[in-house]
């Protein structure tokens, strides 16, 4: 089936980048609005410039750890948000030297995650 080859194609590139330092340039600042569908980004939110996931744009990832909007970030990939119904993972980055237990994780990206089938993974 096409959907879970591209499914597959995200996890396995992201999956390279677990552990590894990262910057994330960020599109969707902490308290901006999704430019469709009107939620608020309660994280900041972005991307890995010149890797291009299986959708055709960049590889998207959350930020954590910072309380504030930020414009780019260094940290460390510690995990994968996978979506099991969706050909879109998440990469998981923090500063270098935060934790964040799954629950945390999960609960820091529900308010975009809920309409997903996702899990974290390391």
């Amino acid at each position: 089936m096409k959907n879970q080859q591209e499914n597959s194609q995200s996890f396995e590139l992201a999956r390279e980048l677990l552990g590894k330092k990262v910057e994330v340039t960020i599109d969707r600042p902490l308290g901006s609005k999704h430019p469709k569908h009107g939620f608020v980004y309660e994280v900041n939110y972005g991307y890995i410039d010149g890797i291009t996931a299986p959708d055709g744009e960049e590889l998207d990832a959350y930020f954590l750890g910072i309380t504030e909007p930020i414009v780019s970030g260094d940290g460390v990939c510690i995990a994968i948000a996978h979506r099991r119904d969706d050909d879109d993972d998440k990469l998981i980055v923090v500063p270098e030297g935060v934790t964040m237990t799954d629950e945390e994780i999960m609960s820091a990206i529900h308010f975009q995650e809920q309409w997903f089938n996702t899990e974290i993974v390391r």
